[in-house]
């Protein structure tokens, strides 16, 4: 598959790329944080068709959405359902129920200029999820200036479920930033390469789609880094066999990190090696790595934390810590009325923390049900140690671990997503 068709492809398959859902209110466990935090936030982006998004990821990533001279408008409009098991109201209400996510793509050609571009609007922040212009400079080389995603780990993600895996939450899965990128692509080789000069929406903004290092002043007054000049390279080899594929990948990332309180450049780095495994029906995901923050503080703030943000919230990350990830799903055609395909998976990830702190854990074990326009996904959502998954703060969940019990919490939530 050359770039260009690569890029038509995906730009079906990006229609069907969903936001997180949308939480719901759990002022009594969160209070004086505002609308936004007190939502019990369902973090994860709702997929499109999984077969489709899998089985040509290795190609399609490679050429982000393009079509023939033309701009493409696209969209989605989704509902969830959510049931807690630390929550009394949804023990009396039997769940809760709202509207989730409306969003917006554009993508297309003008006159060899490729253009992509996409905005959500949510009950608590409306946001630039990304935008860029690209350029095929050969057939494979392309590049991409504007607001595009980091190419580290398994592309174009690294889980399957209706919830994403802890590199998420911590910078490391799709991630967004401002920047020039890279895409070459030759045979069953591929080699990303950006450069980043920021983050994509302000680091006083926690009102933001990915996750980043942000500052903020009203509840965080001493956390004051801020993500720049920031370098990121992928390398990739797709194995063929009978019957499916393997990607081996390794990605590396480093960049600046500076403190508006003292002036000062610190760093941070990233380095994760993965597999992405196609056999049949079947599909594994393994990526191991390593992250660590390095800030210039002013005297008195520590530096074994760092603050991130996304989704209208902030909370401290652990400054160093390994992570890896093992994902399972298993696509089985049906023939059942408008569904057309269920897919079944089980994502398993872990922060395993510097300094003996605790562990954050994340499962999920759900369902995919495609039934094209209409795709939802049941999903039971079990969690330690992992922000919004139990009745503790977010605050230093993934930092020192504040939760105040021993305890796995759970969550059955449910997704209906229409695409248009």
């Amino acid at each position: 598959m050359t770039i260009k068709a690569g890029a038509r492809r995906l730009g079906g398959v990006i229609l069907l790329i969903a936001a997180p859902a949308m939480a719901q209110t759990e002022a009594e466990t969160e209070p004086g944080v505002g609308e936004a935090n007190a939502l019990d936030r369902d973090m994860v982006r709702l997929r499109g068709e999984l077969d489709q998004l899998r089985e040509d990821m290795e190609e399609a990533h490679q050429a982000e959405p393009a079509v023939a001279d033309g701009i493409k408008l696209g969209g989605a409009v989704r509902f969830n359902y959510g049931y807690r098991d630390w929550n009394q109201a949804d023990k009396d209400k039997l769940g809760t129920a709202a509207f989730d996510t409306f969003r917006i793509n554009a993508d297309g050609q003008v006159n060899d200029v490729l253009l992509s571009a996409e905005f959500r609007w949510y009950r608590y922040q409306n946001v630039l999820h990304h935008a860029w212009a690209g350029y095929n400079v050969t057939d494979n080389l392309q590049a991409q200036l504007g607001v595009s995603r980091v190419p580290f780990g398994v592309l174009p993600y690294a889980s399957h479920s209706f919830w994403f895996g802890l590199p998420y939450y911590v910078g490391l899965e799709d991630d967004y930033d401002s920047g020039l990128k890279f895409v070459y692509s030759r045979g069953n080789f591929s080699l990303d390469a950006a450069f980043y000069k920021g983050e994509e929406w302000g680091a006083t903004s926690t009102e933001r789609y990915s996750y980043d290092v942000v500052t903020d002043s009203t509840r965080f007054p001493n956390q004051t880094n801020e993500e720049s000049n920031q370098f990121n390279l992928q390398a990739r080899y797709k194995l063929d066999y009978d019957g499916g594929s393997t990607e081996l990948g390794v990605s590396g990332q480093y960049g600046q990190l500076y403190n508006t309180a003292t002036e000062e450049n610190g760093d941070h780095w990233a380095a994760a090696a993965h597999a992405n495994i196609f056999l049949g029906r079947w599909n594994l995901i393994l990526e191991a790595g390593r992250y660590a923050y390095n800030p210039e503080n002013p005297p008195g703030t520590p530096d074994d934390s760092v603050l991130m943000g996304a989704y209208a919230d902030a909370f401290r990350v652990a400054a160093e810590s390994d992570f890896v990830v093992a994902n399972l799903a298993y696509g089985l055609p049906v023939d059942w009325g408008p569904v057309s395909k269920i897919t079944f998976y089980e994502n398993y990830s872990r922060l395993i923390k510097d300094d003996d702190l605790e562990d954050s854990e994340l499962n999920v074990v759900g369902t995919m049900l495609g039934a094209n326009p209409l795709y939802v996904y049941v999903d039971v959502i079990t969690g330690k140690n992992m922000p919004y998954q139990g009745p503790q703060s977010a605050d230093r969940l993934l930092f020192d671990g504040n939760q105040t019990d021993d305890d796995y919490h759970t969550r059955l939530n449910i997704n209906v997503g229409y695409y248009f």
